[in-house]
This record gives structure tokens, sequence and C-alpha cells, in this order.
């Protein structure tokens, strides 16, 4: 998938409505990922480069990536 497909992934309609999280242990760096929701699905975009589109994930694996970061399965190093 190409950055401009990317791109059409998050419509300009839906870019207002999305508010965008960041990582409370980010440390303000502006050098981490964004999540936010459309219609309950989650979008990640680079802090870095908003405006280089994003990324939607299915709502399961986004669980299941949660649920492994959180019982340690997950190397966050």
């Amino acid at each position: 998938m190409t950055s401009k497909e990317w791109n059409l992934v998050l419509s300009r309609d839906d870019e207002g409505n999305v508010e965008w999280r960041t990582s409370s242990y980010s440390g303000g760096g502006n050098d981490c990922v964004e999540v936010g929701f459309i219609d309950a699905a989650p979008v990640v975009r680079d802090s870095k480069h908003r405006d280089g589109g994003v990324i939607r994930v299915e709502a399961a694996q986004w669980q299941e990536m949660l649920r492994a970061a959180r019982t340690g399965a997950l190397d966050l190093r």
C-alpha cells in the first residue's frame, strides 16, 4: 500500500471529527504515534508527519495488541 492509498483511509471530512491522543509516556518529544477513533475503529498516524496519512486498524486486532502490551507479551523497549 502506498502512502497515497493510506491517505484515502481517512477522508478530510472524517479528519476534523477525530480526537487524536498521544501516550503520556511519549515525553512530549513529538516522536511517537497518535491514535484516534472513527466509528469505533482505531486510526493511527505519525506525530511528526500528521499529513502523511493514517492507518485504520481492525478493532479486534487493536484489542489483541492492547492485551498483549498489558500482559507483557510485547517487548516495548
